[in-house]
């Protein structure tokens, strides 16, 4: 497998703004609904303003994000829960 390190794209400040604006917008769509990002999203978010991340990427790295800490918390709920002698489904995910 090779290692890349991708240099910051330049992008100009209108499209930092741009997507600073978006951002923020989105920020704070989520707080309507109680969510507060967490600091590795907002590192992401930053990665993003700055021109380090493209859309696609941007928005693949936080999908997977998402994913995966979604499934880590319904896998500590599911351990957490106590079955006897009962049928619990395996999850695929």
């Amino acid at each position: 497998m090779k290692d890349t390190v991708r240099i910051s794209t330049l992008i100009s400040e209108e499209e930092k703004t741009r997507r600073q604006k978006t951002i923020n917008f989105a920020r704070g769509s989520v707080r309507y609904e109680g969510v507060i990002l967490s600091n590795e999203q907002e590192a992401l978010n930053e990665r993003y303003i700055n021109g380090e991340l493209s859309q696609a990427e941007f928005s693949k790295m936080s999908l997977d994000f998402i994913f995966k800490r979604n499934t880590a918390d319904a896998h500590k709920i599911e351990e957490s829960l106590h079955f006897e002698n009962e049928y619990v489904p395996q999850k695929t995910f």
